[in-house]
């Protein structure tokens, strides 16, 4: 079966489709990729739609990419399957006008509408659009993809029976990441307990959702205790996550570092940091931080919500959302027990390698594919696109 990824996204920025990509080939499936990157982050799209005027530099960023797009698909052999990757809300439109009755399947990772309302996008006009942006995606696509069943349970009924869950999971360069960390582990790294900080990590573009005030509180309680953290990435909700933690010089505050480095670094700490916010879209979700920090090799500390205590089970310490006391809490009890470390990056590794590799997470979606002919068929209503 020949599957080609195809559309705007990016992965240094949402490394979902290169997860994809990478347990579809691993199955055994022949993967070619159609990339164009647009070049704008989620938080720059949302900004589109709050400052209006400024969509007709996103339509004509969008254009230009279409036309690679589109060029580049006329070279390559036709394909059984194709894959359109996260924020592939336009894109999977340009896919099924190039791809005619080419089963279509969207990585519907994140609804538009979600993400405005988590970005405090409310209501009005521009929710009304992004919901209708949303419904032409869903429409144009064969299979949906989803990362949770509360994901899934969000959709409109129409669209279940074409979804599928495919949890986020994390690319091989974070398992090797962690290998390559324990093989340089320095005898420091086993001090007993009291006698070496905890190494924490956050990295994310501090939305809402990732609750980073949260965090920022709980690491100025933090001031004085047996803890380092560094905090990488910005966006939305910095400056209130450094305000809250000023009182705490042991934090360390990071631009975002290239994608390529970013494991490594993760995999030096103890601990990554999760999710933290209270939206509805925080309670929905298991982010990609969590999968990566449990390939890492890492102990994870993150919201107690359904899909991660499902996920997650015993795995993984979870505190209540938006509670920074909690997990300030958290944090303090880790540093004086290095053996109940030990034991939580021990089961992130076991988890991470059994569970969410990229061939374990697509298994469902190669089950959907591999259906007899005719299976998965392209979406009945845009067979003849309009």
């Amino acid at each position: 079966m020949r599957v080609l990824l195809f559309g705007t996204y990016d992965t240094s920025m949402h490394p979902r489709v290169a997860t994809i990509a990478e347990g579809l080939a691993a199955s055994g499936l022949e993967v070619a990729e159609c990339n164009a990157p647009l070049g704008l982050d989620t938080a720059a799209r949302v900004d589109m739609l709050a400052r209006p005027w400024t969509a007709p530099l996103l339509l004509l960023r969008l254009a230009r990419r279409w036309t690679t797009l589109a060029a580049a698909a006329r070279r390559r052999p036709r394909p059984d399957v194709v894959v359109v990757g996260y924020l592939g809300h336009f894109d999977v439109h340009l896919a099924r006008l190039v791809f005619r009755r080419v089963p279509i399947v969207l990585d519907h990772l994140v609804g538009a509408s979600d993400t405005g309302r988590d970005r405090q996008l409310d209501g009005g006009p521009r929710q009304a659009l992004l919901r209708l942006i949303d419904a032409a995606a869903l429409r144009a696509a064969s299979v949906i993809v989803v990362d949770t069943d509360e994901h899934l349970a969000a959709l409109p009924p129409r669209y279940r029976s074409r979804a599928v869950v495919v949890p986020v999971g994390a690319p091989a360069a974070w398992t090797a990441a962690a290998e390559a960390a324990a093989a340089a582990a320095v005898p420091a790294a086993a001090a007993p307990d009291g006698e070496r900080p905890l190494k924490v990590v956050f990295y994310g573009l501090y939305t809402p959702l990732q609750g980073t005030p949260v965090i920022g509180a709980a690491l100025g309680a933090l001031a004085g205790a047996p803890v380092e953290i560094t905090m990488i990435g910005g966006g939305q909700d910095e400056a209130r996550a450094k305000a809250a933690a000023a009182a705490n010089p042991a934090v360390r505050w990071l631009d975002w570092v290239p994608a390529e480095q970013l494991p490594a670094l993760v995999a030096e700490h103890d601990v990554c940091l999760g999710i933290f916010g209270t939206g509805a879209k925080a309670l929905r979700v298991v982010p990609n931080k969590v999968f990566q920090g449990l390939a890492a090799g890492c102990a994870i500390v993150t919201s107690d919500t359904p899909p991660q205590r499902r996920l997650l089970g015993d795995a993984a310490v979870l505190v209540p959302p938006g509670d920074a006391d909690a997990l300030a809490g958290a944090l303090r009890r880790l540093a004086g027990d290095r053996g109940e470390v030990a034991r939580l990056r021990q089961q992130s590794r076991e988890l991470a390698r059994q569970e969410f590799a990229p061939g374990q997470v697509v298994a469902p979606l190669l089950r959907r594919l591999r259906r007899a002919p005719g299976a998965v068929a392209p979406a009945a209503s845009l067979r003849s696109p309009r």
